[in-house]
């Protein structure tokens, strides 16, 4: 079950040991939990067994983003990620959504796409129509290769066929669409369309099937997340609304801009995969699948590549924020059922299904852009960030573990912007006792 309230006040002020103690208590996880985010590393035997030619293993941050509230439950995110500000950003920013009650979601059914390609088809429309007439046949086809998704609910939904112009001339493409339940799926999809590519070699009048793959483009696998939020719950103090209009307007005009000109829309959409990838690296997701859906999807069927999220103005002045992408994430299979960690991180969501991580993934991203666009629209991007990347410049200067503190209040003291400069003169001002 997710945790009871999101609301960690102080959270932050915690040391490490007593935020992991506090998450512990309040998602009643386990000691082999605990250990995970303590013991970060992965058993070497363990990473040995999930790729090839194993020589180490590569640590990163688990941060906690808090106050989400999504479909009236709470949950406590984690994100793994190296930038600083990012945890912050969504935390601070799924606070100011509560007053309507915070993200809610609005998936499509877990339904992947597997894509089988024929070649040297000599009547492409007759093929289709073939195809098209016998698709019981090949869905049962499809069916017989996990009888297991199909007791669970899932298996092959529909075939769909098309003809597609190439420079290699006509391609017949099938699809075949697959509920996958609570697995990622591609294994399944895979398998199935190599099962039924023979048939529909037969089926074409003796084209020749090449590729036979999921498709990460997964336009029927869609997380859709929604928030409102008050122009009081947008200003600094969370209580003035006049402020909170103009930080509104900012806002909006700032997604304009994005939805106006890719330049500024691949930017903005990194941000968005600042907290997608990094939660779905957390829970042991295959995230470089959900990048190229997500941001193939920003181009899919529009005019040009977009912004993932949409922000505009309802009739009485809040902030409506959506996004909608692509989702193609698990819970069966793969790294989330071997890593400690990833499975540390999926039970302290207190999920059960697919469905539930593609909805907290979603609204992560949301709550992330509007971190960033409200920072633009207001005080800037580098202010907060440099702040709070503050303790890493002073490491990476030079700094020792019982020197960071005092650099980083003597530079946040002086009022001047954050420069590696700035920092380093800290550190020499510590060391010289002033």
């Amino acid at each position: 079950m997710p945790v009871e309230n999101s609301r960690l006040q102080g959270f932050y002020k915690l040391s490490v040991e007593d935020r992991r103690k506090k998450l512990a208590e309040i998602a009643d996880l386990t000691d082999e939990h605990v250990n995970a985010w303590a013991d970060a590393e992965l058993d070497e035997n363990i990473a040995d067994g999930m790729v090839e030619n194993v020589i180490g293993r590569y640590s990163l941050p688990i941060g906690a983003a808090t106050n989400f509230i999504i479909d009236g439950e709470h949950y406590v995110i984690p994100f793994v990620v190296e930038e600083a500000s990012v945890v912050a950003a969504a935390s601070n920013m799924a606070k100011r959504c509560h007053a309507r009650g915070g993200f809610i979601s609005n998936n499509t059914d877990p339904v992947m796409i597997g894509q089988v390609q024929l070649v040297d088809v000599e009547d492409p429309g007759a093929a289709v129509s073939t195809i098209l007439a016998t698709k019981d046949e090949l869905i049962r086809m499809c069916d017989e290769v996990d009888p297991i998704l199909k007791k669970f609910g899932g298996g092959c939904r529909d075939i769909e066929a098309r003809i597609v112009d190439t420079m290699s001339g006509p391609m017949v493409i099938i699809h075949i669409l697959v509920d996958c339940r609570d697995a990622m799926g591609a294994n399944a999809v895979n398998t199935m369309a190599e099962t039924i590519s023979s048939r529909l070699e037969e089926l074409s009048g003796g084209g020749t099937a090449i590729l036979r793959i999921v498709s990460n483009l997964a336009i029927r696998r869609l997380a859709r997340v929604t928030a409102i939020f008050t122009p009081e719950e947008m200003s600094d103090r969370g209580n003035d609304a006049e402020a909170g209009a103009g930080v509104i307007d900012g806002v909006v005009r700032a997604y304009h801009f994005a939805a106006a000109d890719p330049f500024r829309a691949a930017t903005n959409n990194k941000g968005i995969m600042n907290a997608i990838s990094s939660v779905a690296v957390a829970c042991g997701q295959d995230w470089r699948a959900v990048e190229a859906g997500a941001h193939a999807y920003s181009s899919f069927e529009r005019e040009q590549y977009s912004p993932m999220a949409e922000w505009s103005k309802d009739n009485e002045g809040n902030l409506v924020g959506t996004i909608e992408v692509p989702m193609a994430v698990g819970l069966v299979g793969g790294a989330v059922t071997v890593h400690p960690g990833a499975k540390a991180n999926v039970a302290l969501l207190g999920i059960k299904t697919a469905n539930d991580l593609a909805k907290c993934i979603a609204a992560a991203g949301l709550a992330q852009n509007l971190g960033a666009l409200r920072a633009l629209a207001t005080v800037g991007i580098q202010a907060g960030h440099m702040k709070l990347h503050l303790r890493n410049m002073a490491t990476s200067v030079g700094a020792e573990p019982d020197e960071v503190e005092a650099v980083v209040s003597l530079a946040k003291k002086s009022g001047e912007r954050i420069t590696v400069a700035l920092v380093e003169d800290a550190l020499r001002r510590v060391r010289e006792g002033n």
